[in-house]
């Protein structure tokens, strides 16, 4: 393990929990995804996930709003996101790793962007009616009703990636 990895990997999950908390009273606008994908984009799938858990496990614990540990399978829905969304950073560097965009590549990181918080969504919103033990269609039915608000989240997301990363690319995609 190189020791530079190790910083940077640190440096990411302490700016994953900031950017956080620092959002945390704004509905649907979050920069904790789009940081575990930066990180995963910076230093592979295997830091991408091991960050991803890591800032997820200490937001979600200690989140003043309500913490992820007093509903186990919410809390591990969202460490199991994040974790998902850090490899995902990690296997599209090789087209999200540049300084420069061209406007096919914007569209593909707002589709990412919609993609990655359609899955932490998803999984966070199945979490109670599955480990509940809802028939199929109760748990449609939930699904169904928070769609607004997923799409909402899945919609800012989508044009923080598209805004954020590019910027954050153009410095560092030209550090390696």
């Amino acid at each position: 393990m190189k020791l530079n990895n190790l910083v940077r990997a640190a440096i990411f999950a302490a700016l994953a929990i900031g950017v956080g908390f620092s959002l945390l009273l704004i509905p649907n606008i979050e920069l904790i995804t789009v940081t575990i994908f930066i990180s995963g984009l910076t230093l592979g799938s295997a830091w991408g996930m091991l960050i991803g858990g890591t800032a997820e496990i200490i937001f979600s614990s200690l989140n003043p709003l309500g913490s992820g540990l007093s509903f186990p399978p919410l809390f591990f829905s969202q460490v199991l996101s994040m974790i998902i969304i850090g490899a995902i950073g990690g296997w599209l560097r090789p087209i999200f790793y540049r300084p420069e965009f061209s406007f096919k590549t914007l569209l593909g990181l707002g589709f990412t962007g919609l993609f990655v918080t359609f899955i932490y969504d998803s999984f966070t919103t199945l979490s109670y009616p599955v480990s509940a033990g809802f028939e199929s269609a109760q748990t449609l039915g939930i699904y169904i009703s928070g769609i607004g608000f997923s799409l909402l989240h899945q919609i800012s997301n989508a044009i923080v990636f598209i805004v954020g990363i590019p910027r954050v690319m153009k410095y560092l995609a030209v550090q390696s």
